[in-house]
């Protein structure tokens, strides 16, 4: 299949897992996929694979590391360098389980799921825009309906949660919550957002889970390809392009968590523009 060939996709942390099953799947369709992730051996290892079996080889990387602010930057100054267009942004990457800070001082979920994943968005939106018809889709979790809310305080301090499964919930929250906001911002330019719950998914995204209760976890989990479906949905489907800011599972639409309101996602925006801001001035 080629229907994609022409169209440039750019999916984070996809040397592994739902990632690496999304871009593997929009590279058999004839896409081009820019991979951005921490580890280049392990990314061009993945992207090496997916040249292998799918026979296309327009396949690139960009080094991100998204708890790391700079980073994030630079990332997204190399792409703009390349002066190619980029017409989907798939916010795949994330993690889960592990406590404490990321390098720009957020607490280490919320600062990799959200602060850094709202800025390279920032950042590159406005090419979005010029190379549009585009899309920006958010890889969240139902985990998000746990979330009471957004406590401003504890977003920049280290994991209290002894699991921190709390703190990811927060910050898949502010995934859908970002993706609201975005799509409204957005409305009329001809760029569309979406969030997705993939299904309690036997990835990487649970390596700081201790061993015997990830291989727990996982025998009742479903597999990355089966993950990689609804991310695939809202990339790519024609039968969502009309909508925008909308929570997806199973590749249909659902209503998100009431806790995400227009409200919260406003606050959120702001609160998130002033940190980044905040540190690019430091």
């Amino acid at each position: 299949m080629s229907e994609l060939r022409g169209r440039t996709f750019l999916v984070t942390g996809a040397n592994t897992g739902i990632g690496k099953e999304t871009a593997r799947a929009l590279a058999g369709r004839g896409a081009r996929v820019v991979v951005a992730g921490r580890s280049e051996e392990r990314t061009r290892a993945a992207m090496t694979e997916i040249a292998d079996e799918t026979g296309n080889t327009d396949l690139d990387y960009v080094p991100l590391d998204l708890g790391d602010l700079a980073s994030v930057r630079t990332a997204a100054e190399t792409f703009l360098a390349s002066g190619e267009p980029l017409h989907v942004l798939v916010n795949n990457a994330g993690l889960a389980g592990r406590r404490g800070l990321t390098a720009s001082g957020f607490e280490l979920a919320f600062g990799t799921n959200h602060v850094g994943t709202f800025l390279f968005t920032e950042l590159l939106r406005d090419h979005i825009v010029a190379s549009g018809p585009g899309r920006i889709v958010n890889v969240a979790s139902d985990g998000h309906y746990r979330a009471k809310g957004i406590d401003w305080d504890a977003t920049r301090r280290p994991s209290a949660t002894r699991t921190a499964f709390d703190e990811y919930c927060v910050s898949k929250l502010a995934n859908v919550l970002h993706a609201q906001e975005l799509g409204r911002r957005l409305e009329g330019t001809g760029v569309t957002t979406y969030s997705l719950h993939p299904g309690a998914i036997a990835s990487d995204v649970w390596r700081e889970v201790p061993g015997g209760l990830r291989h727990v976890m996982k025998l009742f989990m479903k597999s990355p390809e089966q993950g990689a479906r609804t991310s695939l949905h809202c990339a790519t489907s024609p039968d969502v392009a009309g909508r925008t800011g909308r929570y997806y599972s199973s590749c249909k639409e659902k209503e998100p968590s009431k806790v995400a309101t227009p409200e919260l996602a406003a606050e959120l925006w702001a609160r998130s523009e002033a940190w980044v801001s905040d540190f690019r001035a430091s």
